[in-house]
């Protein structure tokens, strides 16, 4: 992963993680996250709150163990890098938004516990690790598809 698109995000799931799989059976999980920055007004002395949404994209194994570990409201920290994908629609308008994509996720454990339960590496399913996303034919999504 580039130092210069590192991006490490601490929120709360504002929906359940969504589960699919490409046409060759690679799991990919999406999410979005709920960040809140609190800051301290100095001319009112009043606490402003702000929130920031971001969708988090997952794939692999760590798709299936986001879906399977994390709920809506669940607390986690993310670890990623930031991916612009542009589509067009099929009124030929181009659209385009800013994902993360997911190297690593983990519930926060400031405000809560966690049990840890070790998965069975799967053989087979594995990809050479690269700072590069899985390509269109891999990941089963085109980019000149609309995202899901």
């Amino acid at each position: 992963m580039s130092a210069g698109n590192a991006i490490t995000l601490v929120g709360n799931l504002t929906k359940e993680p969504e589960l699919r799989f490409t046409g060759q059976g690679r799991p990919q999980a999406t999410f979005s996250i709920a960040v809140n920055r609190r800051r301290l007004n100095q001319q009112t002395q009043d606490w402003e709150e702000s929130t920031s949404f971001f969708e988090v994209v997952c794939w692999g194994d760590l798709a299936d163990n986001v879906a399977n570990s994390l709920d809506k409201g669940s607390r986690a920290i993310v670890f990623g890098r930031l991916e612009q994908r542009s589509w067009e629609t099929p009124e030929g308008e181009r659209r385009s938004k800013i994902q993360v994509i997911a190297e690593e996720v983990g519930p926060s454990l400031r405000w809560a516990t966690a049990e840890v339960h070790r998965t069975e590496r799967r053989t087979g399913q594995l990809r050479p690790v690269t700072n590069e996303p899985p390509s269109a034919a891999e990941s089963g999504v085109g980019y000149e598809e609309e995202p899901f």
